[in-house]
């Protein structure tokens, strides 16, 4: 994983020690680049299927939810934290096998709120999902 120099250091130290969370981690999600504009992470479909043998619609949730919270709480800065307050998400094709690889795309990056768009794709560069993430920026007590 690429962590940007400046980084808020308790970020970077729960980043390294809890790989990503605990969700992230169940879920095979790899950390490949992050910071507040630009982040990529991948996950594999398998572990991460519904009954049917379908990636989870879900799957495709948490795997934006982690990038889009993740962008936001680097833009935040030290002292700050970044809290989820609106996601949707349309999913426009299946996966079976292989990996998805989700980049994340600010929109907005604000004093107080940030918004991102984060694209799935497949193995073969397909688009499966496009999910939009809006945080706000808190001050720590």
């Amino acid at each position: 994983m690429r962590i940007p120099d400046g980084l808020d250091p308790e970020l970077v130290a729960r980043l390294v020690e809890t790989e990503g969370g605990e969700l992230a981690r169940k879920m095979g999600i790899e950390l490949l680049e992050l910071s507040a504009s630009h982040s990529v992470a991948r996950m594999p479909v398998e572990g991460n299927r519904q009954v049917v043998g379908l990636l989870h619609g879900g799957a495709h949730v948490v795997l934006g939810e982690s990038l889009g919270s993740l962008s936001s709480a680097i833009h935040a800065g030290p002292g700050r934290y970044a809290v989820g307050i609106e996601i949707n998400a349309t999913h426009s094709r299946s996966a079976t096998e292989g990996f998805v690889t989700a980049t994340c795309e600010a929109l907005v990056l604000g004093r107080t709120l940030c918004t991102h768009e984060i694209v799935m794709r497949d193995d073969a560069g397909s688009r499966l999902s496009t999910v939009r993430m809006t945080n706000m920026l808190r001050d720590a007590r």
